[in-house]
């Protein structure tokens, strides 16, 4: 093979950068096809400094059929909406943690007879726990009492049975036809076991919104996982998160303070 000489200028011009390079292919060999399948390598550029040579190059891209593959970060407007849609549906259940502590609270006997007061009770219907809303109709006649007129009468003492096992402080009177439920005025000790009631069914809540934030929470590792968020971008989620959750706690908190003041007028 025959040697060239170099002239010293294209010695010392900067080496070109490599492009791209087809893989030849061996006839009978299937491996590789010219016309599907194209190595793409990235661009390396070569930095001559005191004798030391250092190699940079972007990530490597493998082209087939005309389909490229890129591993990056996501996008500013990719990542906000990736917050939008991940703070969207934690609110969401944050919301509906709020309504069932509600809910929760409003069968906690005050004074007054209020048929949420039987919101949670469960009748052993036909071998099913069921609702007792489902299947009688409860009215107030009055402020002392409810009145109980099942659909089926032949459930009249599973009813009373399920209402005494609910301890609520009340006594269902079951007269064969309908049951009567008078709701006497709370004792001393017996506001304090509502209040007692309250806190912990406050804490229930507030136990069921840390949950959703730790689910979040994992939506965001997830997607630092996959590369998709910097250390810092999740950082700084996990922040705004934690200003929604705090948020929610006071609402709770709210809640909470305004049944206890229900319970302590009465």
């Amino acid at each position: 093979m025959a040697l060239r000489a170099v002239s010293p200028a294209t010695a010392a011009s900067p080496p070109r950068a490599l492009s791209s390079a087809r893989i030849p292919q061996r006839p009978g060999c299937g491996c590789l096809s010219n016309r599907s399948s194209l190595l793409s390598f990235s661009t390396n550029f070569m930095n001559l400094h005191s004798g030391a040579v250092g190699f940079f190059s972007v990530p490597l891209v493998l082209q087939h059929s005309d389909k490229r593959a890129v591993l990056r970060h996501a996008t500013i407007e990719e990542i906000e909406a990736e917050k939008s849609i991940i703070e969207d549906q934690a609110k969401e259940k944050m919301e509906k943690a709020l309504e069932t502590m509600q809910t929760n609270f409003n069968t906690v006997r005050t004074g007054r007879a209020n048929p949420a007061m039987l919101d949670r009770i469960e009748v052993e219907y036909y071998g099913t726990p069921v609702n007792l809303k489902s299947i009688a109709q409860i009215n107030t006649p009055d402020a002392s009492s409810l009145l109980i007129q099942p659909f089926d009468k032949s459930c009249l003492k599973l009813i009373e049975k399920a209402i005494v096992a609910a301890n609520i402080g009340v006594t269902p009177s079951n007269d064969g036809e309908v049951i009567r439920v008078t709701v006497p005025p709370l004792t001393s000790d017996r506001r304090k076991e509502m209040a007692k009631t309250v806190a912990k069914l406050s804490e229930e809540g507030k136990v069921a919104i840390r949950n959703i934030r730790r689910d979040a929470i994992k939506a965001y590792d997830k997607l630092e996982k996959e590369k998709k968020l910097s250390e810092d971008n999740k950082k700084d989620l996990s922040a705004d998160l934690q200003k929604i959750t705090d948020e929610y706690m006071k609402k709770v908190e709210a809640l909470q303070k305004a049944k206890e003041q229900e319970l302590s007028k009465v």
